[in-house]
């Protein structure tokens, strides 16, 4: 199957599969892709992604996608996927998207004419494992997750 003919959606789920896989398939993106990451930033290409990987690596945590929580909405050249991510963070502490405070995500993104990403912005709260107790503004009796 060609890029060409597979559908956007096809490809976004190619993209976490590989990544849950310790690859980043560059095939997927056009070579000055832009990318956001919370408190990482805007960078732009394979290298600056590299280095975001690269810190996502020190920081000891354990990150997957759980594929099956994947909802996805795909319009002209763009599919947004909301999910979460299960992991363990440097401290040991579990998490799952749902079943813990962090660990849900919405990615936003964007395709150019051949079918390549040239854009995808990542929206969550990099803090996976709730560790950030002190800045919260409001406490529950009985959260809902």
């Amino acid at each position: 199957m060609t890029q060409s003919s597979k559908s956007r959606i096809d490809i976004v789920k190619s993209y976490f599969q590989e990544i849950d896989e310790g690859r980043f398939p560059d095939r997927l993106f056009t070579p000055d892709f832009d990318f956001y990451f919370p408190k990482f930033g805007v960078g732009r290409g394979p290298v600056e992604f590299g280095e975001l990987a690269a810190g996502m690596v020190a920081s000891g945590n354990k990150v997957g996608h759980c594929h099956d929580s994947f909802s996805f909405i795909e319009t002209d050249r763009h599919v947004v996927v909301e999910g979460a991510t299960r992991g363990t963070s440097s401290e040991g502490v579990a998490w799952k998207g749902g079943d813990t405070p962090g660990g849900r995500f919405c990615s936003i993104f964007d395709f150019d004419e051949q079918g390549l990403i040239e854009r995808m912005f990542v929206y969550l709260d990099p803090d996976y494992a709730s560790a950030d107790k002190a800045r919260l503004y409001w406490k529950r009796e009985k959260p809902s997750w």
